[in-house]
C-alpha cells in the first residue's frame, strides 16, 4: 500500500511537499480550506496530484498515514483537534524535505528578526565561494521544492517557529538563533516561554559534530541556555564584549574566531548597515566558517552584498526626500530596527492588521527621530491611541497613493520617508510583498 500523505495547506510549502511526496511514490493529496491560487492548481494538475479547495474532507484527512500541516493552521482549529485526538503524525515541510536531504549540509536560520536578511546573506556567501547551494524556505522556494526539483549540496533555510513546532528529525548542521522578540504569541497562548522553547527546537535534534550560533545579547536566549544546556558545539556573538572565540566587535572591527585563523572587517567596509546588521553579518559569516570558507571570501562577501526587496530597500529620491521602502517590517521590533538605522528625521508610514502590537518598544525612537505618522490601515486606532502623543503630526489614510502624497507633502529636503507598517498587510493589500510594490510604483507617480 503507498503511504498516504495529506498537505493541509496549499502555499507554497504546501505545493512543495505535495510534489515531493509525489516523486517520492507517496499518496497524495492536497486540501486548502481557502482558495488555491492559479499557478499552484495548475502544478497540481500537471503532476497529477488530487486536491481540494473552499473546504476540508475529513473522512479523506482522518483516513490518512502522515498529515503536512502549513505553517499557517493554528492546533486550536477544530480540523487539527480531530487529526490529534486520532493520531495521526503531523509534520512540517520542512520535516519531509529533510527526510530526502540527509546527508546534505543544512544550515537553518530563525529569530524574530533578521531572518530573511541572515539567510540572504549567507547564501550570498556560500554562491561567492562557489558552492552548490539553494536558499529556500520562509525567503521564496520552499525546501521540499527545492529537494524535488533541483537537489543541492548545502541548503540556507529560513525556518519560523511554527515549521519549528513540527519537526521530528531535521538536524541543520548549522543552527543559527538571531534574537527572540515578542511576536505571535496569539500562536504560543500568549506565554513567551512557549515562544522560546518553539524557536530552541531549531537545537533539538544537534550533536556535537553539529554548531549552534546564538546572539549573547538577546536576554531571552541567555535565560533559555542558563536552564536548558544545548548539546552541540556553541558559537555566540555579541556586540558587547570581546570574545576568546566566537563573533564580536572591538574598535570598530569585526571579528569572526571560529578557528586558529579569524576574519577580521571593518565594520565601515560592511555592506549592511545599522546596529541589528552587525548581528547578521557576523551570525552569516560564522555560518562559512564552520564551513570551511576562504576568510578572504567571507570577506569580499560581507563588503559586497545588496539587501533584499522590501527590507529596508531604497526607493528613490525626490525633492531630496529619500524613500525607503521596508514592508517586511511586519512586527514593532523590525520597526524599531528600521527606525535606529536612520540618522535623518524621518516621517513614518505604519498600520495594518494588528496582531496585538505592544508599540510602547518604539515610543523613545518615534519621540527622537519620527516627526509624523502617516496611518494606513482599516482600523488605525490602535497606533493612534498609542503614539499619538509622541509625534507632531497624525495623518490617516486608506490607500498607499494617499499615503505616499501625505509623506511628500509632510518631508522637508534631507528627512527620510519611511514605510515600515509593524503590522501584517491582509487588510489592504494581498501581502507586504504587494504592498511594497504599490508603495515603490506611488512614489514613482510622484
Amino acid at each position: 500500500m503507498a503511504h498516504k500523505l495529506i498537505i493541509l495547506g496549499a502555499g507554497e510549502s504546501g505545493i512543495g511537499a505535495a510534489l515531493l511526496g509525489k516523486q517520492q511514490g507517496y499518496e497524495v493529496f492536497v486540501s486548502d480550506g481557502g482558495t488555491i491560487k492559479d499557478n499552484y492548481k495548475q502544478e497540481l494538475a500537471v503532476n497529477q496530484i488530487s486536491f481540494e479547495e473552499g473546504h476540508h474532507s475529513w473522512d479523506i484527512i482522518l483516513g490518512s498515514d502522515e498529515i503536512v500541516k502549513s505553517p499557517g493552521i493554528p492546533e486550536k482549529s477544530e480540523l487539527m483537534k480531530k487529526v490529534r485526538e486520532k493520531g495521526i503524525p503531523v509534520i512540517s515541510e520542512i520535516e519531509l524535505a529533510y527526510r530526502f536531504s540527509k546527508g546534505k549540509k543544512i544550515i537553518a536560520i530563525t529569530g524574530s528578526n533578521g531572518k530573511s536578511t541572515t539567510t540572504a546573506l549567507t547564501y550570498h556567501i556560500f554562491k561567492t565561494a562557489g558552492l552548490d547551494v539553494a536558499m529556500v524556505g520562509n525567503i521564496g522556494v520552499s525546501y521540499a521544492r527545492q529537494v524535488a526539483t533541483a537537489p543541492a549540496e548545502y541548503y540556507v533555510i529560513e525556518v519560523s517557529s511554527f515549521q519549528l513546532d513540527d519537526i521530528r528529525e531535521f538536524k541543520p548542521d548549522v543552527a543559527i538563533l538571531l534574537n527572540i522578540t515578542p511576536d505571535h504569541l496569539d500562536r504560543y497562548e500568549y506565554k513567551m516561554e512557549n515562544y522560546v522553547a518553539s524557536k530552541f527546537r531549531i537545537a533539538m535534534n544537534q550533536t556535537k559534530e553539529d554548531y549552534f550560533v546564538y546572539c549573547m545579547d538577546d536576554p531571552e536566549i541567555m535565560q533559555h541556555l542558563s536552564q536548558q544546556p544545548i548539546y552541540s558545539t556553541s558559537i555566540p556573538f555579541t556586540i558587547m564584549k570581546p570574545l576568546k572565540a566566537g563573533g564580536f566587535v572591538d574598535k570598530g572591527q569585526m571579528h569572526l574566531k571560529v578557528d586558529e585563523d579569524p576574519v577580521i572587517v571593518s565594520i565601515y567596509d560592511l555592506a549592511l548597515k545599522g546596529k541589528h546588521n552587525l548581528y547578521n553579518s557576523m551570525a552569516a559569516g560564522i555560518a562559512g566558517k564552520t564551513m570551511d570558507i576562504r576568510n578572504e571570501k567571507i570577506r569580499e562577501s560581507l563588503t559586497s552584498f545588496k539587501s533584499l526587496e522590501h527590507r529596508m530597500e531604497y526607493v528613490a529620491s525626490i525633492r531630496g526626500v529619500d524613500f525607503i521602502n521596508d514592508s517586511k517590517a511586519t512586527n514593532v521590533n523590525s520597526v524599531w530596527f528600521a527606525l535606529e538605522s536612520i540618522e535623518k528625521p524621518i516621517v513614518l508610514i505604519m498600520g495594518g492588521v494588528d496582531k496585538g502590537n505592544d508599540y510602547g518598544a518604539i515610543r523613545d525612537l518615534v519621540r527622537e527621530k519620527v516627526k509624523a505618522i502617516i496611518c494606513l490601515g482599516v482600523d488605525n486606532r490602535p497606533i493612534q491611541e498609542a503614539l499619538s502623543k509622541d509625534t507632531a503630526t497624525m495623518v490617516n489614510t486608506s490607500n498607499m497613493r494617499d499615503a505616499v502624497q501625505a509623506a511628500l507633502r509632510l518631508a522637508n529636503k534631507g528627512d527620510v520617508v519611511l514605510l515600515s507598517p509593524a503590522c501584517a498587510s491582509f487588510d489592504l493589500f494581498k501581502n507586504y510583498e504587494d504592498r511594497g510594490r504599490q508603495f515603490k510604483e506611488a512614489v514613482k507617480e510622484l
